[in-house]
């Protein structure tokens, strides 16, 4: 089961470009993984401005096996990948927390998002939750609320979603979107 929200077309976001630079358009697929729930995001940013396109959840029942979990993330993630034609993908790396049981299965998952950026050639962009937290709010140990109350401001259209999940998969696309800008950048000087 997944749910998905409406296209919000916002221009929030700018990147100077140098005139007549070339303009390239990025889709970036962000993710917040999870067994149970991985929340999701996509931008697109043409010329100066950013759109968040799509964002949603994916939910699995924990009664299912691992490997069919497996699969279903797998699956969805790679028709995402294939009908917005995402060209980067941006990851929250886990950290080890209390459970290292859950940090090992995690593993899975990003695994399976490495594959897809394989098979795909898209770059992976990876992010700490710190970095996460600190690039939104300014402040590495910002709640999952408070940036959530941030990714709200940006996206004014934006529904709160049920899931925080939701909203930390958006904070790590932008957190791809400017990563890709700066390199993006760097390029053209």
């Amino acid at each position: 089961m997944y749910n998905t929200f409406p296209p919000c077309t916002i221009n929030h976001f700018y990147c100077a470009y140098p005139r007549g630079a070339p303009r390239r358009v990025v889709i970036i697929l962000g993710i917040d993984p999870g067994f149970q729930v991985t929340g999701y995001g996509i931008v697109k940013k043409e010329g100066p401005k950013s759109y968040l396109i799509d964002c949603g959840y994916l939910k699995m029942s924990s009664s299912k096996t691992l490997s069919c979990r497996t699969g279903i993330f797998y699956d969805f993630f790679k028709n995402k990948i294939v009908d917005m034609c995402i060209t980067d993908i941006a990851l929250e790396t886990p950290f080890l927390g209390k459970n290292a049981q859950n940090f090992l299965k995690l593993g899975y998952l990003r695994g399976i998002l490495y594959l897809l950026a394989d098979q795909h050639q898209l770059p992976l962009h990876e992010f700490s939750p710190t970095q996460v937290k600190s690039s939104l709010t300014g402040f590495g140990q910002a709640s999952k609320e408070q940036v959530a109350r941030v990714i709200l401001r940006l996206f004014p259209q934006l529904q709160a979603p049920d899931k925080t999940d939701v909203t930390d998969a958006i904070a790590v696309t932008l957190c791809g979107l400017w990563k890709t800008n700066n390199s993006l950048l760097a390029r053209l000087k």
